[in-house]
């Protein structure tokens, strides 16, 4: 299982606002279900009714914290819920019973697709299954999700792939200058390309290039480059580049090599090798089953 107890200190100040979008969203006028219910005090039972790795607690908490409820938990981040066939009893929500209607919706979305990111789901590429992949070969690389994220969800599909246990990649463009094939191109070259990037990024940002051939990551190790992304290789020739580069510039540069494109857990074995630190899923945010959640006010 992941480390997760502390992970919700990395979110950044500006997270619940998020959280609140989410609300604001979902009762932009009139709430008409809460007038029905009112705000009697009720108790809700959230459960989890399908095999995952439950994601997104802070999440969860905080839209129901903005709605003036408190939530107890029976089930620890990370840990793996089996309702083998039933259902499992995962929290209990307390608050008045418009409260707790208004966060239902919103709060089992996030949950959901978090849980699902985080998840060994036997039909999609999980974080939590590569990470199992990556130790079962004894590769000491690093799993890596994508920027290839949900708009106005990135920071919770970033949290769920820490939960799964791989790395979350770069968050945004303002993170690491990543040159693709379209900055190359509209600038002219590789090298120029990472010669305007470090104008720019100094010595704080790494700047990583994507590149099609060993030629033009030979050309990006020169100019600088921090870390050649090797696009869409196959495994033969994934490994020799990867080889053919750290014996060349051996004692002359210091760079990581990353594999990307149509990675999965099927075919991601091939690519594990001694030359090889970084290997990158976008499959992780964008093939994601949801795990099945729901919340029920509890009959009195």
């Amino acid at each position: 299982m992941a480390e997760t107890d502390n992970l919700r200190h990395l979110l950044p100040t500006n997270w619940k606002k998020t959280v609140s979008s989410w609300l604001d969203e979902d009762t932009p006028s009139f709430d008409y279900g809460g007038f029905v219910v009112g705000e009697t005090d009720q108790t809700a039972i959230l459960y989890c009714k399908a095999p995952g790795v439950l994601a997104g607690v802070p999440f969860f908490d905080e839209v129901f914290a903005q709605l003036g409820c408190r939530v107890e938990w029976f089930v620890k981040e990370g840990e793996e819920i089996d309702p083998a066939g039933g259902k499992v009893e995962a929290a209990r929500v307390y608050g008045k019973a418009r409260h707790l209607l208004l966060g239902e919706r919103p709060a089992l979305n996030m949950l959901a697709r978090a849980s699902g990111i985080a998840t060994m789901q036997p039909a999609a590429t999980s974080a939590r299954r590569l990470s199992k992949i990556k130790q079962k070969h004894n590769w000491h690389g690093v799993i890596a999700a994508t920027r290839k994220t949900t708009p106005g969800f990135r920071i919770v599909e970033k949290y769920a792939s820490l939960v799964g246990g791989v790395d979350s990649h770069r968050m945004d463009l303002s993170s690491m200058i990543m040159l693709k094939d379209n900055h190359i191109w509209a600038t002219g070259s590789i090298t120029k390309a990472v010669q305007q990037a470090r104008k720019t990024g100094g010595f704080a940002l790494k700047i990583e290039v994507e590149c099609q051939s060993e030629a033009e990551a030979d050309e990006a190790i020169a100019a600088g480059a921090d870390v050649v992304m090797l696009d869409n290789f196959d495994p033969p020739g994934f490994a020799v580049a990867a080889k053919n580069l750290k014996d060349r510039w051996r004692g002359k540069a210091a760079f990581l090599i990353e594999g990307s494109g149509g990675l999965t857990e099927s075919n991601v074995a091939p690519y594990f090798g001694p030359n090889v630190d970084i290997l990158s899923f976008g499959a992780i945010t964008q093939s994601v089953p949801h795990i099945d959640f729901s919340l029920k006010v509890m009959h009195k």
